[in-house]
């Protein structure tokens, strides 16, 4: 079987999904970008599948071109490859995709706004903020391009009503990416059961953005 060890690894960080809680059950989806046939496109979990069921035969392969499933797989891909597939076309610098309902990031999202920089580690998503994307029915083209509007220049980004979608240049730093905004939701929560947090300025941001460039290089 083609891309193996891409399969595996997608199914050691579905598994991950659960045991962290970042998404229960069947929630969420994962997907790395790959080649298959001399096709460019990505691997992605199935659709409706519990992860602790996951064989490597379940995870489908999507070409970067095509609009549904075009292989032998009897699993349909996640409901929500299109903007997994968009995020690859327009991001060439992502290469794993996580994306969560996790508890705190979901219930932020229920809101429908962005997350000010209350704290710096807020850059770590790539801004100065973490933007929302508006809501649009799941799996839909509408989501998709809300999602790939709030990622502009920058790796991750909340889902109104829905979650989280979080990318990196490999599957333990996109996860690590979805970890990171998880806490920072909770955080968030905590913040405002307070009343309304100080906000770092612009400036202090653009010092803190400088930094994280280097923050993982370590």
């Amino acid at each position: 079987m083609k891309n193996l060890d891409q399969r595996n690894q997608i199914i050691e960080y579905s598994l991950k999904l659960n045991s962290t809680n970042l998404s229960p059950l069947r929630s969420g989806n994962i997907s790395l970008r790959g080649i298959e046939n001399d096709i460019e496109g990505y691997l992605i979990t199935p659709s409706g599948k519990k992860y602790e069921t996951l064989k490597t035969e379940d995870i489908v392969f999507m070409g970067l071109n095509e609009e549904e499933k075009k292989n032998n797989s009897t699993n349909k891909p996640s409901s929500e490859w299109r903007f997994h597939r968009d995020i690859y076309a327009s991001k060439k610098d992502a290469h794993a995709i996580v994306h969560t309902h996790s508890p705190h990031a979901t219930a932020v999202s229920s809101h429908g706004k962005s997350i000010p920089p209350f704290h710096y580690m807020i850059a770590l998503a790539g801004g100065n903020d973490i933007k929302c994307a508006e809501y649009a029915t799941f799996g839909t083209e509408e989501l998709s391009k809300n999602v790939i509007k709030a990622l502009e220049n920058r790796s991750a980004c909340l889902m109104s009503n829905h979650g989280q979608v979080a990318f990196g240049k490999n599957l333990e730093n996109a996860f690590e990416l979805a970890q990171e905004i998880e806490n920072i939701c909770h955080q968030y929560t905590i913040a405002l059961k307070l009343g309304q947090p100080k906000i770092l300025s612009y400036e202090e941001m653009k010092k803190v953005l400088d930094k994280a460039k280097n923050y993982k290089k370590g």
